[in-house]
């Protein structure tokens, strides 16, 4: 994965279908990826199932995040005085480059070499964990599924689970080979997770700073929250001297008391729990417990280009839960690389192309609208009721809008000739014809898998059915004795 200045790990280095053809043939992640979404749909089934009132929590949840972004300057500003009023340092960062720059400052400030890190995507999402490595400091992932990827210099596939393309197998090797510490290990869950935590406790001992992202923060009382299921983050969070955290703007929820729809809505969506074994809270800073300074660093790195489009900000919404990735029939078979960004899977077709700009048809990033079949499966998932599919259609006609005034794409020529076909009953005629011929390349099990050139175009990566041995028209004539028109 490629990191462009300003927007760290967001941009790929190819396009989606090329990755997608690569990624398929890796069996062995897609039996992995299929077992673990299979499994987590079935949870989460459960869950929703037990809240009687889940769609009015999802419409709650749907109206407060609009709410934020009507009123998200003011709400930032109201966030920033809180946080200082309580003893925190606020720093506002354009993007990756400035938020890495005020990260690395303030840890080299500290005197250390290396630092603790809860699970953060937006931190993963400006590469810091490179851009510190490059300053010659050290960042320790502490959740378990980040150390596993970390380790195995490896990168995450998705937005929960990012280790979901590795089985205990691999995990077990990956542990045995960077932690030489511990011995001989099985590939027993319990004794990978014991491993982890003798491996991590050293460390959160002797860490003096330590990195987090953030989950919400409520801009009328300065409250940031993270909510986790292993206890790492509440390690991170209480035991170093210097707390960093790094919130995405969006992240935003107006009070205090709007917690409690979304404490309700990211346990079910994304562990299939009634809620988060860990839910961490805090306020500034307190005299004798916890760390002593607090810097919360707010990122921009393009999503105020996103909020400036009124179809396309409801990805701001987003609270990170996967939901829409545990459904996705594309996500399912290709898994979370082939995206080439840290935002993976439906959320991140229609989130990462926004946040970065795409430069003409060339940029890895425009192919990303089209990963999806627009089976709608995510909208149905999608806690705050993120309509998915408009906004993948919203930004691939942006795409053609944006192309237009040069040559004719195949796309193009293809829909002007099906129109010219379509205006005239005789046209149609002759083109259900010429479609019947095709039935010579049909395989035993009805589908067409090749078609010579225009049509090999489709062919290359789909199937068509078999057409029908007669067609409507056909019929009509035989049956009624005139042709239909």
């Amino acid at each position: 994965m490629t990191t462009f200045p300003g927007f760290g790990n967001l941009r790929g280095d190819e396009p989606f279908p090329d990755a997608a053809r690569r990624e398929l043939r890796n069996t062995q992640m897609r039996r992995n990826v299929g077992h673990a979404t299979h499994t987590i749909r079935s949870k989460r089934a459960v869950a929703v199932g037990e809240c009687a009132d889940w769609e009015q929590l999802r419409a709650a949840g749907s109206a407060i995040k609009r709410d934020v972004m009507a009123r998200l300057p003011d709400l930032l500003e109201e966030l920033e005085r809180n946080v200082i009023a309580h003893g925190g340092v606020v720093h506002w960062a354009r993007d990756a480059t400035e938020a890495n720059q005020v990260i690395t400052g303030i840890v080299q400030s500290c005197g250390v070499s290396e630092i603790v890190k809860v699970k953060s995507m937006t931190t993963q999402e400006i590469g810091l964990n490179e851009y510190l490595e490059a300053n010659d400091i050290t960042a320790v992932e502490t959740d378990l599924a980040e150390l596993i990827v970390q380790l195995g210099r490896d990168k995450p596939s998705h937005i929960l689970v990012p280790a979901i393309h590795r089985n205990r197998a691999e995990i077990r090797d990956t542990f045995m080979r960077e932690m030489p510490d511990v011995g001989q290990l099985t590939d027993d869950p319990r004794a990978l997770a014991m491993a982890a935590r003798a491996h991590l406790r050293r460390k959160f001992l002797s860490a003096k700073v330590a990195v987090s992202g953030a989950n919400f923060a409520a801009a009328d009382s300065g409250t940031v929250a993270v909510v986790e299921s292993e206890g790492n983050g509440r390690m991170c969070l209480t035991l170093p001297e210097t707390l960093i955290t790094v919130m995405g703007i969006e992240k935003l929820v107006p009070r205090f008391t709007d917690l409690e729809v979304f404490m309700q809505l990211l346990p079910r969506s994304s562990t299939a729990e009634r809620m988060n074994p860990y839910t961490s809270m805090w306020t500034g800073v307190h005299v004798g417990d916890g760390p002593q300074q607090f810097h919360l660093v707010l990122l921009d790195n393009g999503r105020t280009r996103v909020l400036s489009d009124p179809t396309g900000r409801a990805a701001l919404h987003c609270i990170r839960c996967s939901a829409c990735l545990n459904v996705c029939p594309v996500y399912e078979r290709t898994g979370g690389h082939a995206y080439g960004s840290v935002y993976p899977g439906p959320i991140g077709a229609i989130l990462t192309p926004q946040l970065t700009g795409t430069e003409g048809h060339d940029d890895p990033n425009a192919s990303l609208p089209y990963a999806s079949s627009l089976c709608g499966a995510c909208f149905d998932a999608c806690p705050v009721l993120i309509d998915i599919p408009s906004i993948l259609v919203h930004l691939r006609a942006e795409q053609v809008d944006s192309e237009r005034g040069g040559l004719p794409s195949g796309q193009d020529l293809v829909m002007k000739a099906t129109a010219w076909a379509m205006s005239s009953p005789r046209r149609f005629g002759l083109a259900e014809k010429a479609a019947g011929a095709t039935r010579r390349l049909t395989r035993p099990d009805g589908q067409i898998t090749a078609l010579p050139w225009p049509g090999s175009r489709w062919t290359s990566s789909r199937d068509l059915p078999r057409p029908p041995a007669e067609t409507f028209r056909q019929w009509w004539a035989r049956t009624h004795g005139t042709a239909h028109r």
